[in-house]
């Protein structure tokens, strides 16, 4: 008798989580949808011409992708700043990556004077918007005599204090302290010891922490605002506002192309590095 009563609940129970399961997956299907629209507008105007844009929108490509070039090629060179952009959020990105992991190792295995005061120090610089700090950093360039130089936009930036802060944390909960006590009785030096048991280790943080850094790189439109002068030295963000306030602001379609360029380094480093953002989010997530 129990048997019989059994099956039909475990039917049901089966049943529903079916009709949950279908919700959530159309609920996220609509919302992935919702968040593809505004990438395909730009897609697609960037393709039309200004009048058939001002019509409506619509699935179906133009055929104004030249002319749509050529209008906004006359105006400023692009190119010249995906270069500037992209060299300088490499090389942000490779610096504050391997120098934000070897701070972060040294804060969370190594004992020595003055260690909580500058981690907490370290904290309170990170609660600090950057703005606040812009008409000094600038004084500073002009003495050092680095305006109008990629230097004030690479160097600072690589000491990043969130991303120390994360790696710290990640380190903690994923590299045992015995692993590396067992290198140093190998005879392992403390660089041979990061370079070969911690930074393969802190290798999902660091790849996470480099996809944001690169696109807070990318994006960052005051700062070279305020240090670059010379246009052949403007990163694409500055070359982007440039183009907004020139003639060709009021051709829609070479504004859509400029901007459907500047967004494909961004798409491309989620698409090769998103699955590090979960693997080293849900690190340390379970304790054994």
């Amino acid at each position: 008798m129990v048997r019989k009563k059994a099956v039909p609940e475990k039917s049901d129970s089966k049943k529903r989580r079916t009709i949950v399961k279908g919700v959530i997956y159309a609920l996220l299907i609509l919302l992935a949808i919702v968040c593809f629209i505004p990438f395909l507008m730009m897609l697609v105007n960037a393709t039309r011409t200004n009048d058939v844009i001002l019509t409506g929108f619509t699935l179906i490509p133009g055929s104004a992708l030249i002319e749509n070039y050529n209008t906004m090629m006359e105006y400023v060179n692009i190119w010249n700043g995906f270069k500037n952009s992209l060299f300088i959020s490499v090389l942000v990105t490779v610096l504050s990556g391997y120098i934000s992991a070897l701070t972060a190792y040294g804060f969370a295995f190594y004992t020595f004077k003055g260690k909580n005061f500058l981690f907490v120090f370290m904290l309170v610089m990170m609660m600090v918007p950057g703005q606040l700090g812009l008409i000094g950093f600038y004084e500073l360039s002009k003495v050092l005599g680095i305006l109008d130089t990629f230097i004030p936009l690479i160097v600072p930036a690589a000491a990043s204090p969130f991303v120390v802060f994360f790696l710290r944390q990640y380190i903690k909960s994923t590299l045992h302290p015995s692993l590396i006590e067992a290198a140093r009785i190998d005879g392992a030096s403390e660089w041979k010891i990061f370079h070969t048991v911690a930074i393969p280790i802190m290798m999902p943080a660091v790849a996470t922490m480099s996809i944001f850094t690169f696109i807070g790189s990318w994006n960052n439109y005051i700062m070279p605002l305020v240090i670059l002068f010379s246009p052949e030295k403007y990163t694409l963000p500055v070359l982007m506002g440039f183009l907004k306030g020139s003639q060709v602001a009021q051709n829609l379609g070479s504004m859509y192309l400029g901007i459907a360029i500047s967004v494909v380094p961004i798409m491309i480093a989620f698409l090769f590095f998103s699955k590090y953002i979960v693997n080293s989010i849900s690190a340390g997530a379970v304790k054994e």
